[in-house]
């Protein structure tokens, strides 16, 4: 897992990886067509060793390599479907599949049969290998995106808040989330909540990490991320006059006040930008966030502390969600 500050390319001229369909072609021949058309039959890789299976895990596994390649690795049709309709409905070029991943002799999955990305076909031992999976036999494709240009790291001298989030009535603050479930689930209900954005502060683990794509199922790529610092996220509020809202249980210890979660308060707070800053699992909120957030906490039954960052969050995010469409 990586956990740290996470820098993505602010353009995206791609370096572009094109697959060799052949374990070991054979010295001095003419290259190889790279890549297929839907009309051609796909050249068929069955080695782990192959130099496309070895830049695929190296996405897969290594942050780092991520971000120099601008791609990543999506596992499954599902998330690929939702992606896909997503770039269609927006008309978002930047956001882009380079490459359709499938096991042999498998159909191509129905709403990808359209796509102009090239094929790989694979054998079930390359399949279980790129997917990280212990069985495949349900997985239909992987896919090879282009990280889209709404991933964003935020330089000392870039203030160009209109860049990073098209609108601020809500955002998503994340303080250290360092599980990629928990992080791939929020992202997903900002997704479904008609959140405009998510802001990851230092700490938080890469949204773009395989575990955090299969809990997010696509939603990675159809909301902006930005990865920044306080003083990035103080002057985002300072410009548009946000309120920080800071998701906590209500403990005796607590020096500030904490509001309760309603409907009235919900409703007090529909016309007003915010943003709403969840901590890690375990320690909760950080310094920094207790000072500076109003804190909201979620009424309970019994003897429970809290709840789990993502259940949480999603309540919050569907109680505190923007009314207008």
């Amino acid at each position: 897992m990586q956990c740290a500050s996470i820098l993505y390319p602010h353009t995206h001229q791609i370096w572009c990886f094109k697959p060799t369909l052949s374990a070991a072609p054979p010295p001095q021949q003419p290259p190889q067509q790279q890549g297929t058309s839907h009309d051609d039959k796909p050249k068929l890789i069955t080695s782990p060793s192959n130099p496309f299976v070895k830049h695929c895990l190296k996405l897969r596994n290594s942050s780092s390599y991520r971000r120099a390649h601008a791609s990543a690795l999506v596992v499954g049709a599902t998330p690929i479907r939702e992606i896909r309709r997503f770039q269609e409905s927006l008309q978002d070029e930047s956001v882009s599949m380079d490459c359709l991943i499938l096991p042999d002799k498998a159909e191509i999955p129905d709403g990808l049969d359209k796509s102009t990305a090239s094929i790989v076909r694979v054998s079930s031992v390359v399949m279980r290998k790129l997917s990280g999976l212990q069985t495949t036999d349900s997985l239909d494709a992987i896919a090879l995106m282009k990280i889209p240009a709404s991933f964003f790291n935020v330089d000392n001298d870039q203030k160009n808040y209109q860049k990073w989030f098209p609108s601020v009535h809500r955002i998503l603050v994340l303080d250290g989330i360092q599980d990629p479930g928990n992080l791939g689930t929020l992202l997903r209900s900002a997704v479904a909540f008609r959140w405009d954005g998510v802001f990851l502060l230092p700490g938080c683990c890469d949204p773009l990490n395989e575990k955090a794509l299969r809990a997010s199922r696509g939603a990675s790529f159809q909301i902006p991320v930005v990865c920044g610092s306080w003083n990035d996220l103080e002057s985002l509020k300072e410009e548009f006059q946000m309120k920080l809202l800071g998701g906590h249980p209500e403990l005796e210890e607590l020096v500030k006040p904490v509001c309760s979660l309603s409907p009235t308060f919900c409703d007090s707070l529909s016309d007003t930008p915010l943003c709403l800053v969840l901590g890690s699992e375990g320690s909760g909120l950080s310094q920094k966030s207790l000072q500076l957030c109003e804190l909201v906490s979620i009424a309970m039954a019994g003897e429970y502390e809290s709840l789990n960052v993502s259940v949480a969050g999603g309540i919050f995010l569907y109680m505190l969600q923007p009314k207008n469409p």
